[in-house]
């Protein structure tokens, strides 16, 4: 459950503009323009907004969709999944268990060669890489 409330002006206030289109309006941002899209860097990707560790480098891997891809959350209870109906399609909402900021989208059943059957689409804005975790 959420831990965090603040206002929308809070929010504005604590992220730039694009970051806040994103993560708090759930826009995305264009494909294959995120500074993590191709990191091979090895850390721990937190929310941009929060904190919150969400996706460890080791999860990672290239999908070549435009976004970072992740087969599994750092931690299970680190996001959470709901329906999204917007722009004429029936997709899985990712979001951050202790903000509930967007952070993209999950996708199942493509054929990655991965643990998973699961291909978290999270854009880079969304996200801050730890090196040093």
């Amino acid at each position: 459950m959420s831990t965090w409330k603040l206002s929308e002006e809070e929010w504005k206030a604590r992220l730039s503009p694009s970051e806040f289109q994103v993560l708090r309006l759930g826009g995305t941002e264009p494909p294959f323009v995120g500074e993590y899209t191709d990191t091979e860097t090895e850390g721990v990707y937190s929310c941009r907004a929060c904190g919150t560790e969400l996706f460890r480098s080791t999860e990672k891997f290239h999908s070549h969709c435009g976004w970072p891809s992740f087969f599994s959350p750092a931690d299970s209870d680190a996001v959470i999944v709901r329906e999204d109906r917007s722009h004429g399609m029936v997709r899985t909402e990712v979001l951050c268990a202790t903000c509930e900021s967007h952070l993209g989208h999950v996708f199942a059943g493509e054929g990655y060669d991965t643990p998973t059957d699961l291909r978290y689409c999270i854009n880079s804005i969304c996200l801050t890489l730890d090196t040093s975790a």
